[in-house]
């Protein structure tokens, strides 16, 4: 079960309060002085009601730039090592994420993935707007990833249209790995939303995930700018482990990943 934070109403909806102290007055001032970040496509993001917001994930610190620039209150599903932590930095990390109304949830598979689909249709179900990494990790090199279907089930069984978000410059301030971050503007561009209920009773059918799936990634390309690769972000990692290129001099057939419920940073 989540941890319960203190909520208040805003906007047309419940969020903690610490999300909203963090967004407009300790944190979000700052982020807006030192990174000015632009937006585009605002207008796309409904004043109400459930809907998913499919990103590209290049930077840690994309959790932070997407709510600043979005009214609604964004609830991401985040990896569970970051409340499962040890000492000081895991209590400051847990009451971070915890606070700002992050949901924990397993990566590891299998049943987990279950789970993390059960939690993100409750957050949808409650009418709020659910953010989501279709790749299921931070590029590790800036490149646009291969996403796993699980954006795409959770679409159907919810029932609500998936709104393509694409980060912009943010690889460039603050890559995988790197702790302090560059001053350089961020941008973020709001797509259209996507609306799919014309496979309606299909939420099972894995070719239909990976159709949905796709045509979400399209979007992100074209949104984003970035070069697009028909891999895993998972196999980038371990080939650029290795010495070798994660690109499309490496491409292999994509097998479809035991994972692809988890969509989360």
């Amino acid at each position: 079960m989540a941890h319960v934070t203190p909520l208040v109403c805003h906007q047309g909806g419940m969020a903690p309060v610490l999300y909203w102290v963090l967004k407009h007055v300790l944190v979000g001032p700052w982020l807006r002085v030192l990174f000015r970040p632009w937006v585009e496509g605002v207008e796309n993001v409904p004043d109400k009601g459930p809907v998913i917001f499919a990103s590209n994930h290049l930077s840690f610190s994309d959790s932070f730039f997407l709510p600043l620039v979005v009214p609604r209150h964004i609830t991401f599903l985040a990896k569970s090592d970051y409340f499962t932590g040890r000492g000081v930095k895991g209590l400051l990390t847990k009451w971070f994420f915890a606070g700002v109304g992050q949901v924990p949830v397993d990566r590891s598979g299998g049943r987990a993935s279950e789970a993390a689909m059960r939690t993100g249709l409750r957050i949808l179900g409650e009418g709020s707007l659910l953010g989501i990494y279709p790749e299921g990790t931070r590029s590790p090199n800036g490149t646009l990833y291969r996403g796993k279907t699980g954006v795409a089930r959770m679409a159907m069984e919810g029932k609500v249209p998936i709104i393509p978000v694409a980060m912009i410059n943010t690889y460039e301030i603050q890559p995988p790995g790197q702790v302090r971050p560059h001053l350089r503007r961020v941008g973020v561009r709001i797509g259209r939303p996507l609306d799919f209920s014309r496979y309606e009773g299909l939420e099972n059918d894995r070719f239909v995930l990976r159709s949905i799936t796709d045509e979400v990634m399209y979007e992100l390309m074209t949104l984003s700018g970035q070069e697009y690769v028909d891999m895993y972000a998972t196999r980038a990692k371990e080939l650029i482990a290795d010495g070798a290129p994660a690109d499309s001099r490496s491409m292999v057939p994509a097998a479809e990943d035991p994972e692809a419920s988890s969509t989360t940073r």
